[in-house]
């Protein structure tokens, strides 16, 4: 097995250098990061038989991900993860115009989010690596300068670890999440229909048409969103069912069963056939399932292209549009605060 060249990642974007940093344990694990969009480029996962496969989709090259990285391809969100209705939101009794590009909605960070800027190395090693970035006040309209530090720590407990912490010094929204695409199967290898899924939460928060929550928390008891048994991800992804009409799929938030603030387990997904097994923590309210409805042809690694729904995202974050529904936990910072969340994905086979 070769694991991507890290020359392949050394270069320049708006002045600053790339690179492709390779974590590894003990037990062979490997994980590699680039500083371009604080992006997950590849984790290699041993399967039942202790063959390795990368389980993450993306792109073999740095100028691919600056090319073709509309998808988010592993990249960190922000610096407001999810939607916000129509770009708007209100601050201290002033309104605050965002980018509005998903349909009527602002997504991600807007046009140039956290996943398309240079990140600093502050710290690498053979297990961890450790990024920052200062996003200025009025950066893609949001008010504040926030810095953000992001480690990503490889255990020998087969587990990739992501701390986040970021201070403002003005009031602010935060909302920071992981877009890594997984396919237990190996990358580029199929549909993930097969691929099961437990989500740790008995509620969830439905959509507009628009993907906008309306403000609903909504038992998943009797809906496809019931994913409280694992069962396969495939099994009520075309049924016909409105919520699942909206999204194309699923791209939904789950309200998950630990307090906000603990660290708890968000999902556990499994390949009967490989027997790979990824289980998810967070100290995140949330966790958005989203299985690349929108996905279809794009270039990947190795030139496969990837399909509709070959691949799935458990992305650990606060709900989408939290800044404009109060009874939905905060997002926002004030000066004198410090955010910090962690997410844990944790590799096994069975």
């Amino acid at each position: 097995m070769e694991i991507i060249r890290e020359e392949s990642f050394n270069g320049q974007h708006l002045g600053k250098q790339t690179g492709l940093y390779t974590l590894e344990n003990k037990n062979g694990l490997v994980a590699q990061i680039t500083n371009y969009g604080a992006i997950i480029v590849s984790i290699y996962v041993p399967d039942r038989n202790g063959k390795l496969a990368d389980i993450v989709q993306g792109y073999d090259t740095i100028a691919a991900y600056i090319t073709g990285n509309g998808p988010y391809m592993g990249a960190i969100c922000g610096r407001c993860a999810n939607r916000i209705a129509k770009g708007r939101f209100t601050l201290m009794e002033k309104e605050y115009t965002l980018a509005v590009n998903n349909g009527p909605n602002h997504l991600h960070g807007g046009i140039t989010g956290f996943n398309k800027v240079v990140w600093d190395v502050v710290h690498s090693s053979a297990t961890s690596v450790q990024l920052e970035y200062l996003s200025v006040d009025g950066e893609e309209g949001y008010p504040g300068n926030l810095r953000i530090a992001v480690t990503y720590s490889l255990t020998d407990d087969n587990e990739l670890r992501l701390d986040y912490r970021a201070t403002t010094d003005k009031t602010t929204v935060v909302n920071l999440a992981s877009h890594s695409y997984f396919n237990l199967a190996g990358e580029g290898s199929g549909s993930i229909y097969d691929q099961e899924l437990m989500i740790n939460g008995a509620f969830f928060t439905p959509t507009d048409e628009t993907s906008i929550p309306t403000g609903e928390i909504r038992s998943v008891k009797g809906t496809p969103m019931d994913f409280t048994i694992s069962k396969k991800i495939g099994k009520d992804i075309d049924r016909d069912d409105e919520q699942l009409k909206f999204g194309a799929g699923y791209d939904h938030n789950f309200v998950l069963g630990h307090h906000a603030g603990t660290m708890g387990l968000a999902a556990v997904a499994r390949d009967p056939l490989s027997g790979r097994v990824m289980e998810v923590y967070t100290t995140q309210p949330g966790v958005q399932l989203y299985t690349a409805n929108w996905i279809n042809g794009e270039q990947g690694k190795g030139g496969k292209k990837y399909g509709r729904r070959w691949a799935f995202c458990l992305e650990t974050q606060h709900f989408a549009d939290a800044v404009n529904k109060p009874h939905f936990p905060s997002v926002i910072l004030n000066p004198g605060e410090s955010y910090s969340h962690s997410c844990i994905h944790r590799f096994l086979t069975k």
